[in-house]
């Protein structure tokens, strides 16, 4: 009769405590949801098409930490760079010199590539000086999907001109061309423009809605005024208007 209340009283016991493998199965559960949770914490923390831009990088990227990339990384071999915007969290990119489309860019009659100190850092980039033209054409696109969705950008190149620069008594044309067809145009005097110092010039704004496709197009133009001299392109800023 001992025998059986001790039976009974083991039976009881075993029901009401938990074997260890039973308190290991929720464990293994508790640390699952947890490495769920923090995987799904860094992927909603990670800017718009992370890793399919950072695939062009020039170098490693940690994809675990964004920290680096307020600072920026140089795309296909310093033909663009990409950064990210603390305030907004927002894709913005340099598209350098090398990377748009300039008429008559390759005749070393009409433009020269001299190389910059990029902000006195060590990296050196390829910037087009104007030698000599009457036919000013310098364009460029980006791939819109590449931006952040719900953000107002703005496109600005980014230029000099010398002390010695000529023939600008013609106003400039810029032109910014949406995928939708939709199109921003105006003009700049740059004879009203610093010289000797690197300014921004105002190309246009739009928003980028979800899952947009296609490419916003830029220029800098002017065709049929004077011979011109001593303008200096480093390249075009798409970036959130702050």
């Amino acid at each position: 009769m001992g025998c059986g209340l001790s039976q009974e009283a083991n039976r009881k016991q075993s029901e009401a405590s938990p074997t260890k493998n039973t308190l290991q199965t929720h464990e293994n559960h508790h640390n699952t949801k947890t490495a769920v949770l923090t995987t799904s914490t860094l992927s909603n923390n990670l800017p718009h098409e992370f890793e399919a831009i950072i695939k062009d990088a020039d170098t490693v990227i940690d994809k675990s930490s964004i920290d680096k990339l307020y600072d920026g990384v140089f795309l296909n071999e310093k033909r663009k760079k990409y950064w990210v915007d603390k305030a907004s969290n927002g894709n913005c990119f340099m598209v350098f010199a090398r990377d748009l489309s300039v008429t008559w860019g390759e005749d070393s009659r009409y433009w020269c590539w001299p190389n910059i100190n990029k902000e006195t850092s060590e990296v050196v980039l390829d910037v087009a000086e104007l030698l000599n033209v009457c036919w000013l054409d310098v364009n460029g696109k980006f791939e819109i999907s590449k931006l952040t969705p719900g953000i107002k950008y703005e496109v600005v190149f980014v230029v000099m001109m010398k002390d010695s620069a000529y023939g600008w008594g013609v106003p400039i044309n810029l032109s910014l061309v949406l995928p939708d067809g939709s199109k921003q145009e105006h003009e700049e005097n740059m004879n009203e423009k610093p010289r000797s110092k690197w300014f921004e010039i105002p190309v246009g704004e739009f928003m980028v809605e979800a899952k947009e496709g296609g490419f916003v197009e830029f220029s800098l133009y002017e065709h049929g005024g004077a011979w011109k001299n001593g303008l200096l392109v480093k390249g075009a800023a798409i970036r959130p208007k702050n």
